[in-house]
């Protein structure tokens, strides 16, 4: 039985999917977004985050660490990452958990225990799981096993993807999907791999063919101002969702926001040193008009 790190299960998630629905957010991205507001999600390993403000200065995990990477200033605990091996045992008596620590490998079984107890609110409100990141089509083997577990039970299922991956990989998974929320973050591939790590090639080619799956496609677009708020880069997106196979004519548009600079601050991380800004409203109900001229709905939020 294979396990997966995941590094947050959400209940009463209702922006992931139709109804109430149990989000599964799997650590580790193949892409590294300038802008990511989890930056949490982006490592595939085990880490830990501090926050300085829940700290009361007990000085509990100083005391327990095993490994003494732990120590106390006047500006909180600092971690020595040469000899912390990420045991989570200041997590753990922490008081205030100003410690946490994210990732965990959780077997299927734990996991469908937990999608079960919330099976009642996926019946009243036609909701069901959602399986998101990070990415998680890194998490192949798992990802698979717990939708077909689902499928079983019949709960509706939700795989939020980046689709960057094998081809093979995602057609297998839209076998045990009924809808995939796929990110347009911007259409030219040397811009994609600039803000994102990677060129957007592949990812063009695995929505075409995924396209002609039965899947449902609901497509996302972070709005960042000057990345990819452009009439150009809007009409482009529209022409390619327009070329696609079935009715996908429905893209919902999230505006940026930044909330991703305290967590960097948590995790100890550099944070990026680009300022990105969300587009004003004037802004915003152009794309909207853009994309409904073109036949997309486009809506804020989703």
């Amino acid at each position: 039985m294979s396990t997966g790190l995941i590094f947050d299960i959400k209940k009463y998630a209702i922006n992931d999917g139709p109804g109430i629905r149990l989000t599964v957010f799997f650590k580790g991205c193949n892409l590294n977004c300038k802008w990511c507001h989890n930056p949490e999600s982006i490592s595939p390993k085990i880490q830990k985050m501090y926050n300085a403000k829940k700290c009361i200065g007990a000085a509990s995990c100083v005391e327990n660490c095993p490994h003494e990477a732990l120590k106390m200033t006047p500006e909180g605990i600092v971690t020595d990452f040469d000899a912390c091996n990420l045991c989570g045992k200041c997590a753990e008596v922490c008081p205030t958990k100003a410690f946490e620590m994210l990732g965990s490998q959780i077997p299927i079984s734990e996991l469908m225990k937990k999608i079960d107890n919330e099976a009642i609110f996926f019946d009243q409100s036609g909701g069901g799981v959602t399986f998101s990141g990070g990415e998680p089509l890194m998490h192949s083997e798992y990802l698979l096993e717990a939708l077909k577990a689902c499928g079983k039970r019949m709960y509706h299922r939700v795989v939020d993807t980046t689709a960057y991956g094998r081809l093979e990989t995602v057609l297998e998974v839209a076998k045990h999907t009924e809808l995939f929320l796929i990110d347009l973050k911007v259409m030219d591939s040397a811009k994609h791999k600039e803000y994102t790590g990677v060129h957007n090639k592949k990812i063009r080619e695995n929505i075409r063919a995924l396209a002609k799956t039965p899947c449902e496609i609901i497509f996302r677009m972070p709005l960042i101002e000057g990345v990819n708020t452009s009439e150009e880069n809007i009409i482009e997106t529209a022409n390619f969702i327009n070329s696609l196979e079935g009715n996908r004519k429905v893209i919902n548009l999230l505006p940026y926001h930044n909330i991703a600079e305290n967590k960097h601050v948590k995790l100890g991380t550099p944070k990026n040193n680009r300022v990105f800004e969300a587009p004003n409203l004037k802004t915003i109900e152009y794309i909207i008009e853009l994309f409904a001229k073109r036949g997309i709905s486009a809506t804020v939020g989703g």
